[in-house]
């Protein structure tokens, strides 16, 4: 192979890439979102600067996602944190599970999304829309929501998904250095919410070592939705770089 087809290629191994050559398109991406209240100082020491944090909410998140250009159906979940940066509002993204390794591989190296594995579901059980989240063979996350209780507005549905979303860009060298550490900004775009409800909402998190949600505990169910939207994701930007001098 030349070294000019070398670089024209975008992951290893070479001849057959861990993720395809597309921009996604989502297609009935399902949502189930709970926010809730959680300490203070739990947040602090996840949080890099410079975002900063005004009340401690977090989102926990489960993602279904119908169809996926590229990938094709697979479920995610995850925590986003609500914070600011110079005056914008926004989440922070603090962890990420989904069942699907393309999707994790292209996240982590093509994007910035703090993705591992995990193994997440989203389903209907006796009037009651049920997220878990499994890590191996231990649970770690269950979410109940009454299922299409109260219709949302479409407009607030938009608003709560496309808010600006930071995360870091973690880049080591051979050496064990940084290589790259950036704060990148990014956001959802071109959004078509085809339903969006609200009711009330029960979320359990159970320690693991290794998928530590529980150390952001729930204090506090502040609110829930159920949304069912298609979606594009917006290229990725570096705002903050930590090895600058």
């Amino acid at each position: 192979m030349k070294q000019q087809d070398v670089s024209l290629r975008i992951a290893t191994p070479l001849v057959n890439p861990a993720y395809p050559p597309v921009v996604p398109r989502f297609t009935d991406r399902e949502y189930l979102n709970i926010v809730y209240r959680t300490d203070a100082e739990a947040l602090r020491a996840v949080v890099p600067e410079p975002l900063e944090i005004d009340d401690p909410l977090v989102r926990f998140e489960i993602m279904r996602m119908g169809d996926v250009t590229g990938y094709g159906p697979y479920t995610e979940s995850g925590q986003a944190i609500e914070v600011r940066y110079e005056g914008e509002r926004g989440e922070y993204l603090h962890a990420m599970y989904l069942d699907n390794f393309p999707a994790t591989a292209s996240g982590r190296e093509a994007g910035a999304f703090p993705k591992t594995a995990g193994s997440p579901a989203l389903y209907v059980d006796h009037g009651a829309l049920v997220g878990v989240l499994d890590y191996g063979t231990q649970r770690v996350a269950t979410a109940t929501m009454g299922y299409k209780h109260h219709d949302l507005d479409p407009d607030e549905a938009t608003a709560q998904i496309t808010v600006p979303t930071y995360m870091l860009k973690m880049v080591p060298g051979f050496d064990g250095a940084p290589q790259v550490a950036q704060l990148v900004r990014t956001e959802i775009t071109d959004v078509v919410v085809k339903g969006a409800w609200t009711g009330p909402a029960r979320l359990q998190l159970f320690a693991h070592v290794l998928a530590p949600m529980a150390d952001l505990p729930v204090r506090e169910i502040v609110s829930a939705s159920h949304i069912l939207t298609d979606l594009t994701l917006a290229p990725v930007k570096p705002v903050h770089d930590y090895l600058a001098r």
